[in-house]
């Protein structure tokens, strides 16, 4: 049973969109070989909600931009700082790490940690 998920919120250039594509399945992969139960990256598709701040809005995309929608799920909280510091140290990861070299502005990017309320 799932009790804790880590959400994100990404502006990137729709440019970028492949490279992000890229990147998000090595991610995906990492974090499921080091216990992650699942892991979702989804790009922008109907954002433009007449009834609510969009994510466009709230993120204050740019020309260009659109939004991408992440999450990963784990057992508890310990377990998701388990596996996030099992991540960290993954070869297949470290090299790639740097903000400079992402696909997307890491300084915009929107992330929390947050308990299960419903599910």
């Amino acid at each position: 049973m799932a009790n804790y998920v880590d959400g994100f919120v990404i502006p990137v250039p729709r440019k970028k969109i492949a490279a992000y594509r890229r990147m998000a399945r090595l991610g995906a992969r990492v974090w499921k070989d080091h216990g992650a139960l699942d892991y979702k990256e989804c790009v922008g598709d109907d954002l433009k909600a007449p009834f609510a701040m969009t994510f466009l809005r709230g993120i204050k995309t740019k020309p260009g931009e659109t939004v991408c929608f992440s999450w990963i799920v784990y057992k508890s909280r310990a377990h998701r700082d388990r596996v996030n510091k099992a991540v960290m140290q993954d070869p297949r990861l470290t090299g790639s790490m740097d903000p400079k070299k992402m696909p997307f502005d890491v300084k915009r990017m929107l992330y929390g940690g947050f308990k299960v309320l419903v599910g």
